[in-house]
């Protein structure tokens, strides 16, 4: 029994080419869907859009829902360093005209995965952290008749992005200093696989309870291209998360669940409060256990376990 529960505890990682970029998927459970699948829960992360990041996170939700429903995590689109006989692209052309690095290529990337990877009728439980949550709207909206029975929207970066607190800080660089961060991150890419490890540990060393299984994905990040396809990411978010989409959350506020974070600096408690204002029918939810925005980091277990008690009462409909 012990070694079932171990190897169904084991993730496995998938890379393929979705919208003409590399994609990585993580998942727990069933690594083929077929219309048996009643439910798959699926992660859209934020940015930097590494899966590896969320394993703890994924493998508390399979776990504790007795290991029923699978579990995947698609990366976005550049945001992984492919294996070494695939490059970023496979068909560039395509890539180029979706601009499938940029926020709205994103997007479609989410909905071309799901279309391609997903049975219709497989019931969905989306989970966004930070834009993930922006893209889950736009896929609501874009593709109504998705079959989502539940959207966990955790720490939620859906408007003003670029007049908050980090907003305000990284707008500048994001927007028109990222040529030159670039340079950095470049000379970064160079160094051995140790040092880059040595360095992650330096930089998260002060995080007590940090989830050691971090610490991998992250040095995966300074693969070179992954950084910048993250950093030019960002700057469309800047520009291009501006007013919330409430047509949307309110065509959608029965399946919608939102989390804020009570020191989030990517989306003050102010954003709470108005959206609570704006719809007091819904669930809007602020944490009482100060975790951080990243709260990857080092509370994904506490996270997943608040996730599982709010969607677990639809999963039984």
């Amino acid at each position: 029994m012990e070694a079932l529960t171990e190897q169904r505890d084991e993730p496995q990682t998938d890379f393929l080419y979705c919208s003409g970029a590399i994609t990585e998927v993580l998942k727990f459970g069933s690594c083929q869907l077929h219309s048996g699948h009643e439910v798959l829960f699926l992660i859209i992360p934020g940015n930097p859009g590494v899966v590896g990041f969320y394993q703890t996170f994924m493998q508390t939700l399979h776990r504790t829902f007795g290991y029923r429903h699978p579990v995947w995590a698609v990366s976005h689109a550049g945001h992984c360093a492919p294996p070494g006989s695939m490059g970023m692209v496979d068909d560039a052309t395509l890539a180029a005209e979706q601009d499938v690095f940029g926020l709205n290529g994103q997007i479609e990337h989410k909905l071309s995965f799901v279309r391609k990877h997903v049975p219709r009728e497989t019931s969905l439980v989306l989970v966004g952290h930070s834009i993930g949550c922006y893209i889950i709207l736009e896929m609501m909206k874009r593709d109504p008749e998705l079959k989502i029975r539940k959207a966990a929207m955790l720490f939620p970066t859906i408007e003003r992005m670029a007049c908050t607190p980090q907003g305000k800080v990284l707008t500048p660089v994001l927007c028109h200093m990222r040529y030159v961060a670039y340079l950095p991150v470049f000379l970064l890419s160079l160094l051995p696989t140790r040092l880059k490890t040595l360095l992650i540990k330096l930089v998260l060393g002060s995080i007590s309870s940090l989830d050691r299984s971090i610490i991998q994905p992250a040095v995966s990040l300074l693969s070179g291209h992954c950084a910048a396809n993250a950093m030019y990411m960002g700057g469309q978010e800047m520009r291009e998360v501006l007013q919330r989409d409430d047509a949307t959350i309110s065509r959608n506020l029965d399946k919608l669940v939102f989390y804020y974070g009570a020191t989030d600096h990517w989306c003050p408690v102010q954003y709470y409060h108005d959206i609570r204002r704006d719809f007091p029918h819904g669930d809007f939810r602020l944490c009482e256990s100060g975790f951080r925005h990243a709260f990857v980091l080092d509370a994904a277990e506490e996270v997943a376990k608040l996730v599982v008690g709010w969607v677990r009462g639809d999963l039984r409909t």
